[in-house]
Parts: structure tokens; sequence; C-alpha cells
């Protein structure tokens, strides 16, 4: 990189400004794309109309209709032409509407995505990312709610990303833009215009008044599969990722109870050393996740952690999720894993 390069660079890492995550999410496309021209945006609706969430908003205007364009509804013809562009050269970033639309796709992204760099011995590889906003919390109903990163965890040569806040998913999925491997990134939709705790009775906060809602403007990785500890504390670990991560936290501070909350942010890689550090402080651990119970990642998790941790754990190992039943409508709330909830399953490992 040339000298005046790098000191741009460093100007716009110390210049920020408020950003939701939608807006933190655009600009990290932005960012790729004008450093890197190989970087191309589609999918439904992501061109002229931005995307139904806004997130690629102006980046047809800015960068024309050869890089970021509409795709028809076809998530099995957009993922196939993304693996084909990777294997090419190309760094595609492509958007499923909604997560629960993935599945058309899935042949594409399991018998080639994930395959290509090992069946070709490392002569091409998958550098994609394919983006999907997920779970619930807006009344979307059994179609629009899904938590399906379990799926996507079972698959050799996938990594598997969910932010929770707008200074990670902006450094994340710069990361993800620049790795060779094919990237699931989950979004979960009901934090992109601010941290919620599960509170739905609450007024909504915003990015503007939360610190993780201050992004750099320019460039800036966060590993890709490094996990953050959020709260610390001395009682028992809490393992979480996405929307997640708020309710936990908001159940420790309501519960009373000394929790450390783990924000896993990358899902697969797994960041098992922070975890296994903190079991083994703390001699419980609690694992909440949206995404059903049953074989939810949250079984893996609490797998690893009995494997890891047998001898330090005091109690066994709690699980909250989702109910095993399709993502209701009008009882969205007694589905959703919320603070009471979650603070329940705190005080049962804390009497164990």
């Amino acid at each position: 990189m040339a000298r005046d390069d790098q000191a741009k660079e460093t100007a716009n890492m110390s210049q920020t400004m408020p950003m939701t995550m939608i807006q933190a999410l655009r600009s990290a496309m932005d960012v790729m794309m004008e450093r890197d021209g190989n970087v191309v945006v589609y999918g439904q609706d992501v061109g002229y109309f931005g995307g139904v969430f806004r997130v690629t908003d102006g980046l047809q205007a800015k960068y024309g209709k050869s890089r970021v364009f509409d795709a028809p509804i076809s998530e099995g013809g957009i993922v196939g032409t993304a693996v084909g562009m990777a294997a090419y050269g190309l760094r595609p970033v492509v958007e499923i509407q909604f997560a629960d639309y993935f599945y058309p796709a899935t042949d594409q992204i399991v018998s080639e995505a994930a395959r290509l760099r090992y069946r070709s011995a490392g002569e091409f590889t998958s550098s994609m990312v394919i983006r999907m906003p997920c779970g619930g919390g807006i009344y979307g109903g059994q179609t629009h709610s899904q938590s399906p990163e379990a799926f996507f965890t079972h698959v050799c040569g996938l990594r598997t990303v969910m932010p929770s806040n707008p200074y990670d998913a902006k450094g994340l999925l710069i990361a993800s833009i620049e790795n060779d491997d094919p990237v699931i990134f989950l979004e979960p939709k009901r934090l992109y215009n601010g941290p919620f705790d599960g509170h739905h009775d609450r007024p909504v906060v915003p990015w503007s008044g939360h610190p993780k809602g201050e992004v750099p403007t320019g460039y800036y990785t966060v590993d890709l599969d490094k996990a953050a500890i959020v709260r610390p504390g001395n009682d028992v670990t809490v393992l979480a990722y996405g929307t997640m991560v708020w309710v936990a936290e908001a159940a420790a501070r309501e519960s009373g109870v000394d929790a450390e909350v783990i924000d896993l942010r990358s899902i697969w890689p797994l960041d098992l050393d922070t975890i296994v550090a903190s079991v083994k402080k703390t001699g419980r651990c609690v694992i909440v996740h949206e995404a059903t119970q049953t074989s939810g990642f949250g079984a893996e998790l609490a797998a690893l952690v009995q494997e890891h941790c047998f001898y330090q754990l005091e109690a066994p190992i709690g699980r909250v999720a989702g109910w095993d039943t399709p993502y209701p409508h009008a009882q969205e709330w007694a589905y959703f894993p919320g603070p009471d909830r979650v603070g329940a399953a705190l005080k049962r490992v804390m009497e164990g």
C-alpha cells in the first residue's frame, strides 16, 4: 500500500460517526467496493431499490449496474452464479432477502461453494459472502423469522458469522469479503436499528446512543474467529450471539447474577479458547440462542463445554432457546427467549 493510502486509511480509522447496523453494513460494502474492483453486490431488489431493509441503498448509483444489480427470484441461481464468479476471481457479496429463503440454494451452498477449494486442491476458492437477515422480533411469522445458523455450522468449508452491533458488523463483513472461504453472514434484523434486550414493551433504543454504534468511517476488520467478552463476571458463563447477547446482558442485570457474557460473533470457526477459559473460571455455563432448541447450535456448544471443562463444572449446563415449533406470529414473545427465561436459567444453574 502506498504511503498516501496508508495515511488516508489511518485518518479514516480515527474518524467515526454514529451508524445503525444497516449503515455499518452498507459502509463495509462501500469501503470494499472502492478498494477492490472485484467486489460485486447483487440479490433480489438490492440495486435500484436498495434492498428490503435498505442495506445496499445508494451503492448502485455510486458503482453502477455492472457491480450492484438485481437478481431474479431464484436463490439457487443467485448462489450458483456467485460460486462461478468466485472461481474466476471475483468477490461476490450476495443477499438472500430473508434467511428463511436460503433453502432453494442449499445444493449450491453445500455441494459447490463449501467444497470447491477442497475438491480442487486449492486451485479454486469460493471467496464469496452470503448475507441473510435472520431472527424474529419484528412480527414476521414463521417464514420471516428463522435462525438457521446450525444448518451451516454442520457443513465443512463454510464460515458462519453473526454480529450483534454496528461496530462488529462492519469489521466482520469487511473481513468476510477479504476471506477466501465462503462466509454465511447472518444479520439479526431486530438489531438493524438499535440494541434490543427482549423487552418489546419498552421504547426502542437507537444505536446513536450506544458506544457500539460509533463506527469508523474507513477500513478496519474484526477477527472472524475471535469471541468478545461483553460483560465480565465470576459466577456463570453465558454463551450467546446476535440479539441474544443483549438479552443475556439484560438478564444478568435484572437477575442479580454475576454472569460473564460472551458474544461468539463467529459461530464457526469457534473461539473455543475464550469459552473454555471463562467456564473454567466460573464453573457454570448457560447457552442462549433464538433458534429452536433441538439440534440447535447450543447442543454443539454444550458438548464442547462438557468435553473441555467437565472437571470444573459445578452444575449442569443450561440452555435457553426457541421452542421446537414454527415461529408463531400471534405468540411471538412467548417464543422469543426473553430476559425472564434467561434470568430463570441463570438462577437454576447457581442453585445446581
